[in-house]
């Protein structure tokens, strides 16, 4: 009986009431993993606008695209943001996203690291460990000794012995394992990634008729000859390896959010215009039409959803790039219809 009183004592003490209320781990004892996923990073000046992220998010309302205001010196910037309250750390938005550097970063496993090289590169080799399956191809190949090492179980490579011969790439029996990043020439490949991207979309947008009609578990085939996608792209950089590193990186697990726009369809009704949350949606009074740039678009789906007359159509596009070649490669593109409810039905 004396023990019950104690407990009772125990529990209606202030002190003790006031310690649970406010109770939180010590600092000093926590110690963060070293491979420790914590919540994506995001640096907005690398954004080019895909939607990547958010079409590969699976936390509802993690993730949404923004754009910045215009001023009278600059346009507006397009930029992820994350919300902290429904994002799970999955990874996938920085996995997925195209961007060299990323424009999300989440984790040891998405940063890359600009470690000093003795020899000078235009790429750097990094190793996946989440692909990673331990075989040890690449050491063997690796022709350098000490380069490439395995530590704590885990195989890495040291940047400042590595020569960037490419080896440890050509022997990975796991695509991905091994990245090869290009580390000068960012600028060139952004513009290489809104080529492709801005592209891949107008291609999507040319097939409307044939994809408007679409059901729910219906897919829609397109096939785009990579060729003037080349051309293009040789107009910005003379540099035929890291266009193809791009094209791939691009096609290989990118996934789009598709806007299409039938101005046939329109009424004039701006209930779009009011409802875009980046002014992508204009009505030009003097014309009596409403236009849509796709420049300033997130694809967010709002005019979507909104417009009762189904003049925006809402898809998702995936891509694979076979064979990988600038000279007969094939971007195969497969559309299917958006899950999302729409204005009119």
């Amino acid at each position: 009986m004396s023990s019950v009183i104690w407990y009772l004592y125990e529990f209606a003490r202030k002190s003790w009431a006031e310690s649970f209320a406010v109770a939180k781990t010590n600092a000093e004892i926590v110690e963060t993993p070293e491979r420790f996923r914590d919540f994506p990073a995001v640096f907005p000046e690398y954004c080019i606008a895909c939607g990547a992220c958010t079409a590969a998010c699976p936390a509802p309302n993690a993730i949404k695209l923004v754009r910045s205001e215009d001023t009278a010196e600059e346009e507006g910037i397009t930029y992820p943001v994350i919300n902290n309250r429904g994002c799970i750390r999955c990874g996938f938005c920085a996995e997925v996203c195209p961007t060299d550097p990323k424009t999300i970063t989440c984790g040891e496993n998405h940063l890359i690291r600009e470690d000093f090289t003795i020899l000078p590169t235009e790429r750097m080799f990094v190793i996946d460990d989440y692909l990673c399956i331990r075989c040890k191809k690449c050491l063997n190949a690796c022709q350098v000794e000490g380069a490439i090492k395995e530590e704590d179980n885990k195989i890495i490579i040291d940047q400042s012995k590595c020569i960037a011969c490419g080896n440890c790439l050509d022997s990975c029996p796991v695509k991905g394992a091994v990245k090869g990043i290009y580390i000068s020439n960012v600028q060139e490949q952004k513009d290489i990634i809104n080529v492709i991207v801005n592209s891949l979309e107008e291609s999507i947008e040319s097939e409307r008729d044939n994809i408007s009609h679409l059901t729910d578990h219906e897919v829609y085939k397109i096939d785009v000859p990579v060729t003037e996608l080349a051309k293009r792209a040789r107009n910005i950089i003379s540099n035929d390896d890291l266009i193809l590193d791009t094209f791939q990186k691009i096609t290989d697990r990118l996934k789009l959010r598709i806007v299409t726009w039938d101005d046939e369809k329109c009424k004039k009704c701006q209930l779009c215009v009011n409802e875009c949350p980046s002014g992508a949606i204009k009505y030009d009074a003097d014309e009596n039409v409403v236009l849509r740039d796709t420049e300033k678009c997130l694809r967010c789906s709002t005019c979507y959803q909104t417009c009762p007359f189904g003049v925006a159509g809402y898809y998702v596009a995936r891509f694979l790039l076979n064979p990988p070649s600038l000279e007969d490669g094939i971007i195969h593109i497969t559309v299917k219809a958006s899950q999302l409810p729409i204005g009119a039905d």
